[in-house]
């Protein structure tokens, strides 16, 4: 009993501690200092998929696109294809780390220009070292500046080769390294800052183009039909039989391009995460959907499904999906694939015809319309309807408005500034190649070599 009594006073004393902690704590937090905000972090996975992620858009172009597009050219044209590529890819590579980028992504620029372009305070990478980061979509998540720049650098350097698709055989490779000068200057980077950087034109207004519809294949295929026009068509054309003369590389090619299209894709959600699993599973459906498509467009047509055609049609998929990639459900990314797959097969062996370009290696039929196709239809994948990953905010309406402004803008600022860096690369090098040098196949007159010893 004596125990127990001495106890009571003490129990109550703890309690009245107790009931005092949460005025202490309190009062303490009033007089502590505010914590530092967290500072971003860098994920060393993040890191190591996005640095993949490159080298496989640098597969894309060497090898990939150069033998596709090589494949498709003749015998007597073959090294020049893949030499004008690889060329002005690493051109454009140079051209980058010494502006592009602070164009594209560097800081802000004054109020005028700010929706067009970005400041020149990171020409030639000043001020970036191997301790700066870039932000990726998720708030305190990080990557090393350097592999974001390596990363948006092959986007430029792929997009240039591609307008290149539909002036090989005639074009000479001195105008094609001036044109592409003024090109990225006037066309790409302005229009990657309109759409990918914070307070671009259409960054802002919301537009969706996951890893590249508008910035990649609406600008390049609208510039190679620009292009194709101005420069003209090649001797013999449409008369002459013109086919390619190695449907293997360009098969070969094409596997290349798809399994470096991952990292095209894939790796534009900068993170390696959820969304960019998506955009993996959409990457390979969408996909495939459009190689079986255009084969069945083939037999519809009375012809035989041909492996020229399966190409054809894995490439347009590819094109279509890629501003969808992260922004679509894997049935919607079949849908658009399969869509544009046919329009693209319309516009190569229908509208092409009648109109009569030569756009060589149908640049602007599968990469401008394919582009066009996905950077519209976008709108209607992402709604959560469609099984997108929208949250519904905006109606597929608004979302189209938006998307329809971007792409217009994108063709307007395309067809340009193609006009422009032809018109400088015709006055410096004279443009195009003579009829003897095009006749004889631009291996030996541009180069000095010939792809075949036989």
């Amino acid at each position: 009993m004596k125990l127990k009594s001495k106890i009571a006073p003490l129990g109550g004393l703890g309690l009245a501690l107790f009931a005092a902690l949460p005025a202490w704590a309190q009062d303490a937090a009033l007089q502590a200092p505010a914590a530092a905000p967290t500072a971003a972090t860098v994920d060393k996975g993040d890191t190591a998929w996005m640095m993949t992620s490159t080298i496989l858009v640098l597969m894309m172009i060497l090898p990939g696109l150069a033998l596709f597009y090589g494949g498709l050219t003749r015998t007597k044209n073959m090294l020049s294809t893949m030499t004008q590529i690889g060329a002005v890819a690493a051109f454009a590579m140079l051209i980058w780390v010494m502006y592009g980028y602070t164009m594209a992504f560097g800081p802000d620029a004054s109020d005028g220009l700010k929706p067009f372009i970005s400041s020149f305070d990171k020409a030639f990478l000043s001020g970036v070292t191997s301790s700066s980061q870039a932000a990726t979509f998720t708030k305190g998540v990080e990557i090393p500046e350097y592999v974001f720049i390596s990363f948006q650098m092959t986007f430029a350097a792929i997009t240039v080769a591609l307008v290149l698709g539909s002036v090989v055989e005639r074009i000479k490779f001195s105008a094609v390294m001036v044109f592409a000068l003024v090109w990225l200057t006037i066309v790409y980077f302005p229009v990657a800052h309109m759409v990918w950087a914070a307070g671009g034109l259409f960054f802002d207004m919301g537009a969706l183009d996951f890893a590249g519809g508008t910035v990649v294949h609406i600008n390049a295929g609208v510039s190679a039909l620009v292009l194709a026009i101005l420069l003209g068509k090649r001797i013999g054309f449409p008369h002459e039989r013109m086919a390619p003369h190695s449907l293997v590389m360009t098969g070969i090619g094409t596997g290349l391009l798809w399994v470096g299209w991952f990292g095209f894709n894939a790796g534009s959600a900068l993170e390696a995460n959820g969304s960019a699993a998506l955009a993996m599973i959409n990457t390979f459906v969408a996909t495939a959907a459009a190689g079986l498509v255009w084969m069945l467009a083939e037999r519809a047509s009375g012809h035989k499904g041909s492996a020229l055609g399966f190409c054809s049609g894995i490439i347009a998929g590819l094109v279509a999906v890629t501003p969808a990639a992260g922004n679509s459900g894997p049935f919607g990314a079949i849908i658009l694939g399969g869509v544009a797959s046919a329009v693209c097969y319309f516009a190569v062996t229908i509208i092409k015809p009648k109109l009569g370009y030569d756009d060589s290696l149908d640049a602007f039929g599968i990469h401008g319309v394919g582009g066009i196709i996905g950077a519209l239809d976008t709108a209607i994948v992402y709604a959560p309807g469609f099984g997108g990953p929208g949250d519904g905010s905006k109606s597929i309406g608004t979302q189209l408005g938006i998307q329809s402004a971007a792409v217009g803008t994108t063709i307007v600022w395309a067809a340009i500034g193609t006009a422009i860096a032809f018109f400088i690369a015709k006055a410096v090098t004279g443009g195009r190649v003579s009829p003897e040098v095009e006749a004889e196949g631009l291996d030996l007159g541009e180069h000095g070599e010939r792809a075949y010893n036989y």
